[in-house]
């Protein structure tokens, strides 16, 4: 199979992670690139330049470090703010665009941003339009995320697929939800599948893919050219490198040693305290240690021990100790079964944690 592109710049491989707002931040990326995902989203960033210089966008627009593509997703509800975002982040080292269509979440879609935008397609074409050509001198792609559509009645997505390619869109990643499902009930493929047949560039089909099966199962369903994981990562990091492996050669690989696991958290926690600083490190570190041991012996009980220390170093110290005790018991994780991740709230960013853009 060739490699795939977005517009000039190679990629790695087609197993993607999903942009999820106070998630996917660049210790995150960074982990999960190395353990096997080909390409990675920032969160999603403002396209209001009064809150470019806050806290909050200048840590989701950290990249120190980072291997590329570096991508940065924007979001907004007008066109000339969202061209002017794109260049601002452009001079910054974006060098992927991806203009977000695809969030739920209320505080976004109450504005007219995210998946709401799906409701006007004259507007939605107008931004893509305006983003695709103040990008163009920097000869930097756009790339676009949205949903099914609006609602179950409104599935305009390969509508819009067709348009967005016409005005120079280079990649679509489709949620297969409409905005209405919010993340409940299930993901549908084959409007993705449609939105495939649809249009010549790259197509991500993103929803529910929470296994090697299941990325196995999607891409022979939709014809899609990547798939895009969001929940299924947290505190799993490793199912990228899992799915490659069984993309290859059908067999599952083992699951990860509580050594490597130790390791790995370890130096997420160390990388997250340096980019939030200890107070707010603390505490958004919780929701990843919580993931990352929901499944395991005593995970629960350790879960509330955690939430009740406000200090980075006794909370990696923690986290050691738990892994040493449970290399006592175990050499490897348990076969992963598979569980939804979201639902905790990061207060530090007042948004749901896990909200794919």
């Amino acid at each position: 199979m060739p490699a795939l592109h977005i517009g000039h710049i190679p990629l790695a491989n087609r197993l993607f992670v999903a942009p999820m707002a106070g998630v996917t931040d660049r210790p995150f990326r960074q982990l999960c690139k190395a353990l096997g995902a080909g390409y990675a989203v920032s969160e999603m960033v403002t396209s209001r330049k009064d809150l470019w210089n806050s806290l909050k966008t200048s840590r989701r627009a950290n990249h120190e470090g980072e291997p590329g593509p570096i991508a940065v997703q924007i979001a907004g509800t007008e066109a000339a703010m969202m061209a002017e975002a794109a260049v601002y982040n452009i001079e910054r080292g974006a060098e992927i665009i991806d203009i977000n269509m695809g969030c739920p979440a209320k505080k976004v879609c109450n504005k007219w941003a995210g998946s709401a935008l799906m409701q006007n397609e004259a507007l939605a074409v107008e931004i893509a339009a305006a983003v695709v050509e103040a990008a163009r001198p920097y000869n930097v792609p756009v790339t676009l995320k949205m949903r099914t559509g609006w609602c179950s009645e409104h599935r305009n997505a390969v509508v819009l697929a067709r348009q967005f390619e016409g005005v120079g869109i280079q990649m679509l990643t489709v949620h297969g939800r409409t905005r209405e499902q919010g993340y409940k009930g299930f993901a549908e493929y084959d409007t993705i599948a449609a939105v495939k047949q649809a249009v010549s560039v790259p197509v991500v089909a993103n929803g529910d893919i929470d296994s090697p099966e299941k990325a196995r199962d999607v891409l022979a369903r939709t014809g899609a050219d990547a798939v895009m994981v969001g929940r299924a990562a947290q505190g799993r990091p490793w199912i990228f490198r899992e799915i490659a492996h069984f993309l290859e050669t059908g067999e599952h690989m083992a699951p990860p040693l509580v050594a490597e696991l130790r390791r790995l958290l370890l130096e997420h926690l160390q990388d997250h305290y340096s980019l939030y600083g200890e107070g707010t490190g603390v505490r958004s570190a919780r929701k990843h240690i919580a993931w990352y041991v929901r499944s395991l012996p005593g995970g629960e009980q350790f879960r509330q021990h955690i939430n009740t220390i406000e200090d980075c170093a006794v909370q990696w110290q923690a986290v050691a100790d738990y892994l040493d005790a449970l290399g006592q018991q175990m050499d490897r994780l348990p076969m992963a079964t598979v569980a939804t991740a979201g639902g905790a709230t990061d207060a530090e960013l007042d948004e749901p944690a896990g909200m794919t853009a």
